[in-house]
């Protein structure tokens, strides 16, 4: 992994992919690529055509590096096909809906740095997220099961917010000051 430069990482929605990318971002030196904000959304919350979305997925993964965080199944062979490294963030329902919830709450009326530009936290959002979330999760996690199983990359399955930040705090830390030992932080809360 510490060579990696092209790193995948999948998982449902409220399970982490932002947080563990741009952790791994900040540590590996890589940039850092959001599917919400770089593909699915234009500002205002309006949903990006298909094809270009699809032309954005194509312009990222031909870069030499990146992480690259998000589902978006019918593109993923060719992240994939591109990646290094494949991370899997199967993290319970339970805690996605925990998650989402905070996030909104706290969120509500900012922008977070993974959303395109005008695309604000909104309460009103939440129930109908949610529902998504509850209603989705086999489907979900039989899909991305499945595309983990037969991925033929080095792939990292991580189920608990503990093994996140351990697995962060392995990784290498590009520019750091030795002499102090400062880099960025792990965290994404209590596993």
């Amino acid at each position: 992994m510490t060579k990696a430069r092209r790193i995948l990482i999948v998982g449902s929605a409220g399970s982490g992919k932002s947080t563990l990318a741009r952790m791994i971002g900040d540590r590996l030196g890589l940039p850092v690529y959001h599917m919400d904000r770089e593909v699915f959304w234009l500002p205002g919350w309006v949903e990006r055509d298909k094809a270009d979305q699809m032309a954005q997925i194509a312009r990222i993964v031909a870069q030499d590096t990146w992480v690259f965080e998000g589902n978006h199944s019918s593109s993923f062979a060719m992240r994939e096909a591109r990646a290094e490294t494949l991370i899997w963030l199967d993290v319970p329902v339970w805690k996605r809906l925990l998650r989402v919830s905070r996030r909104q709450w706290q969120g509500r009326g900012k922008v977070r740095a993974d959303a395109a530009d005008g695309c604000a936290e909104t309460m009103w959002r939440l129930p109908g997220f949610l529902w998504f979330i509850f209603h989705t999760a086999r489907a979900s996690h039989r899909k991305l099961a499945a595309l983990f199983a037969q991925s033929v990359l080095p792939k990292h399955r991580l189920t608990t917010f503990a093994e996140v930040d351990a697995f962060v705090r392995a990784l290498p830390i590009v520019g750091a000051d030795v002499a102090t030992g400062s880099a960025p932080r792990a965290g994404l809360g209590k596993g």
